[in-house]
């Protein structure tokens, strides 16, 4: 009899882990299942379309400034006929440099109006056939006999730059677009900055052009990855 009751224990005992385990594997299924549901809701598709008008290319350009100057630059750059104009009126700081319609990728540029005739010389030297070197050793020269205003020292310009040519018409933004910003100091050296003539790290700033009139701090912030 003894034997028979501890039969009927184990037994019982037996059947109570199998429906523990079974239990189990469904409350893991069923939060796998969930898991693939809700990843499979955050995958929202980006319609991304190509920059095929003014309103698209101002748009997508403007995304160069700080967020909260956008509504108050100028805009100057190629329009899509090709002509070099001024795309809108601007009464802030900043004067953005749109992207060339007619060249593969996305390069718009935004900086402070101080640096305007910098800018400006450098695309009349290039319009004139200048190649870059040359470019460099007119307002090299320009600007050590002060004939070149190079602008406050310290202003700012703002690169957004890109691969593709296709932009979020709801967010302005550009398809894998990146940041990069130049902080123009004339003539400043290692020494004058305490600045790395090289990065010492992907987004780390350095001096580029130490010594010169080009003389500039390089900014790269790391890409974005929630945006990519």
């Amino acid at each position: 009899m003894k034997q028979f009751i501890i039969a009927i224990a184990l037994t019982g005992a037996l059947i109570s882990c199998k429906n523990a385990g079974e239990n189990k594997q469904e409350a893991d299924d069923s939060a796998v299942a969930e898991t693939v549901e809700d990843n499979t809701a955050d995958q929202v598709t980006t319609n991304y379309v190509p920059i095929d008008s003014d309103e698209a290319l101002i748009a997508a350009s403007l995304m160069a400034a700080p967020e909260a100057s956008r509504a108050g630059c100028k805009v100057i750059g190629y329009n899509m006929a090709g002509e070099f104009v001024t795309l809108r009126e601007g009464d802030n700081e900043f004067i953005v440099l749109a992207d060339d319609p007619k060249k593969s990728g996305f390069n718009a540029a935004c900086y402070h109006k101080s640096l305007e005739p910098f800018m400006a010389r450098g695309r009349e030297l290039r319009a004139e056939g200048k190649t870059g070197p040359e470019i460099f050793d007119i307002r090299e020269e320009e600007a050590k006999s002060g004939k070149l205003d190079m602008g406050k020292q310290g202003s700012t310009l703002h690169i957004y730059y890109g691969e593709s040519d296709l932009y979020n018409p709801e967010t302005n933004e550009v398809e894998g677009a990146h940041y990069r910003y130049v902080v123009y100091l004339p003539f400043a050296t290692a020494e004058s900055t305490g600045l790395p003539e090289k990065p010492v790290g992907s987004n780390h700033p350095w001096i580029m052009n130490p010594g010169t009139h080009r003389a500039h701090i390089m900014i790269s912030p790391l890409p974005d990855k929630n945006k990519n």
